[in-house]
């Protein structure tokens, strides 16, 4: 029996070409947008956590003070990768991810309602399935290895984070959700569990590298320094004093805002340049 075109598509084993990403976008982002609340939110925790679980790898690995620099930055990078391989490897809802939804909208495939609805319950998902792994690895202890060594980067990498202006934070978020979204693209294009991975790890461990924001993984990040803050920990020349919950407000907001900008933009490039036109 003859196989139709799109059985022949099907069984192709090279990556989704550009505009053949983008349609799947579409696709997808109809899904996304008629979910139902409930799985949408559970799903959004899911995501919150993954992202939580490659963020506490990332920290793992900077209480080692030993590795140079920039090893220490690249290594790092893609020990975090493990948060979004997982979102897209194993089904969640990712709010920095979802910015694919745009091209649904814009090819009037779902409305701005469904999108901002998708948008908030994930956000909120995202923040409980975050707060949730602060729980956890906080019980766990995870701060005391290496002598305290990883304790000692929760808090560091923290300060990092909420010093800078709203501004610069906003700009850094930009950069941040251009690599998310250029790497969900390319796990979009992905035809095995491998593709998605090696396809991931270079944008992902990019933006960690450089030290961009990512709002869910601040999610995560502040609040587990401020936990840590109020249990007492105090290592030496840290000024925990700026861990506060008006700073992280501060940071969540700006990265949010920049993560939004670049998501839609780049989008919304894409979704010009490769849309299927009548």
């Amino acid at each position: 029996m003859a196989m139709d075109q799109s059985d022949v598509k099907a069984l192709r084993s090279d990556a989704l070409g550009p505009a053949e990403i983008e349609a799947k976008a579409e696709t997808l982002a109809v899904g996304k947008a008629g979910m139902a609340g409930a799985k949408c939110f559970v799903l959004a925790m899911l995501a919150g956590a993954f992202i939580a679980f490659g963020a506490t790898y990332f920290l793992v690995f900077l209480g080692d003070s030993a590795v140079p620099f920039a090893a220490q930055r690249m290594v790092g990078g893609i020990c975090f990768s493990l948060g979004l391989v997982l979102v897209l490897c194993c089904g969640a809802e990712l709010f920095t991810g979802n910015m694919l939804m745009v091209t649904g909208l814009a090819s009037k495939k779902i409305k701005l309602g469904g999108l901002v609805r998708n948008w908030v319950i994930v956000w909120l998902g995202n923040l409980v399935g975050s707060l949730f792994v602060v729980a956890l690895i906080y019980w766990c202890g995870v701060g005391a290895m290496n002598g305290g060594a990883v304790g000692d980067a929760m808090v560091s990498v923290a300060v990092g984070k909420v010093t800078p202006d709203w501004l610069v934070l906003m700009a850094k978020g930009i950069m941040c959700n251009v690599m998310v979204c250029l790497a969900v693209w390319i796990g979009f294009s992905a035809r095995t569990v491998v593709d998605k991975v090696l396809g991931i790890m270079l944008p992902i461990s990019f933006f960690v590298a450089a030290g961009f924001e990512h709002c869910v993984a601040n999610m995560y990040f502040l609040p587990l320094a401020f936990v840590l803050k109020l249990s007492g920990y105090a290592p030496e020349g840290v000024p925990l004093d700026v861990i506060t919950i008006e700073n992280i407000v501060k940071n969540l907001s700006a990265a949010t805002v920049g993560n939004t900008i670049a998501g839609v933009v780049l989008v919304l490039m894409y979704w010009a340049a490769f849309r299927k036109r009548a």
